[in-house]
């Protein structure tokens, strides 16, 4: 049974970016993975594509051919997709069993309210994919209460819709200290996302009187669902990223071992050991490790990678000169 991520996300969340780590993580732990490119609009991948979507249509020739602009021919795009998706099994079959990432495209409608990404996910389970959504918001939002409790609405609305094993994760945790002079209340209040309360006072300070109302109910009703949370992501960051693959296996139902065909031994072995310390990894550490001490941590990190190297050096002019 092939397992799959699903990346999601507003234009400029870091999906693409995400792929491509991700893929090569992937790579270094040894899980065989491929990516998929379901954006019609993305002409530049920085990962190898397995299947691009822009072999069957591309965004250029539906805004020549049909006289729509960047949204509508997105959504054409998809639409085609759908009703030509045998295309996409009969390239899917040639990855096998591999790990897959589907990079979807960036436009909100495409999986809050429009059909399309819906039915070929469908499909996508019905030929037996196991599916997690993995939903990237880019982590500023959390600068402004106004966009923060946008990005509520919108990572709950796409959970109610999409209906399947759903991981939202703050991009870009990594550059959150640029604007960490502007959070109202501690991290960790963010990602838990509970008693939005204490954040109504700094929304109502954005907000004429007449919008208290509609704040506090807003409030109220992303904390009746109680759905909606946040992992972080710094995906240049080792233990971050093996944070985040260790949730989204939990999320999945990700089985280890070559029975599964998943043969990634290392990782088996990082998982046992509690690789870098991500096992455990709390939001007080992502805090500490990109906010209260982020030059401090980028020090000695660049300080180990130069001891590593000098260590390799060393050992490599040993060797040669017993070669010798």
């Amino acid at each position: 049974m092939p397992f799959a991520q699903l990346v999601i996300g507003p234009p400029g969340s870091g999906k693409s970016t995400y792929c491509h780590g991700m893929h090569q993580f992937l790579g270094a732990i040894g899980r065989k993975c491929s990516v998929v490119n379901l954006d019609p609009a993305n002409d530049q991948t920085n990962y190898p594509c397995a299947v691009d979507i822009r072999e069957l249509i591309t965004l250029e020739e539906v805004m020549d051919d049909e006289g729509l602009g960047p949204n509508g021919g997105v959504v054409y795009a998809l639409e085609e997709l759908v009703g030509n998706i045998a295309w996409l099994e009969e390239r899917l079959r040639r990855c096998g069993e591999d790990y897959i990432l589907f990079d979807c495209p960036g436009q909100v409608e495409l999986f809050t309210h429009h059909d399309s990404l819906r039915k070929i996910f469908a499909k996508l389970e019905k030929i037996g994919y196991r599916l997690v959504v993995v939903h990237l918001v880019d982590s500023h939002y959390l600068a402004t209460p106004s966009k923060y409790i946008s990005i509520l609405l919108l990572s709950l609305r796409s959970m109610l819709t999409l209906n399947l094993p759903h991981l939202n994760v703050l991009s870009k945790i990594d550059l959150l200290q640029q604007h960490s002079s502007s959070l109202s209340l501690p991290l960790e209040f963010y990602t838990d996302v509970q008693s939005l309360s204490y954040l109504l006072p700094f929304l109502n300070a954005e907000c004429p009187p007449r919008f208290y109302a509609l704040n506090a109910a807003i409030a109220e009703m992303v904390e009746d669902f109680g759905l909606v949370a946040f992992e972080t992501l710094a995906v240049e960051d080792k233990t971050s990223m093996t944070h985040l693959l260790q949730v989204i296996d939990r999320a999945g139902g990700y089985a280890f071992g070559g029975a599964e065909g998943a043969g990634d031994e290392i990782w088996r072995v990082a998982v046992r050991e509690g690789w870098s310390g991500a096992e455990g990894m709390q939001v007080m550490d992502v805090k500490e490790r990109w906010i209260d001490a982020k030059d401090e941590w980028d020090e000695w990190e660049r300080k180990r990678k130069q001891e590593e190297e000098d260590r390799k050096a060393r050992e490599l002019r040993a060797m040669e000169e017993e070669g010798l």
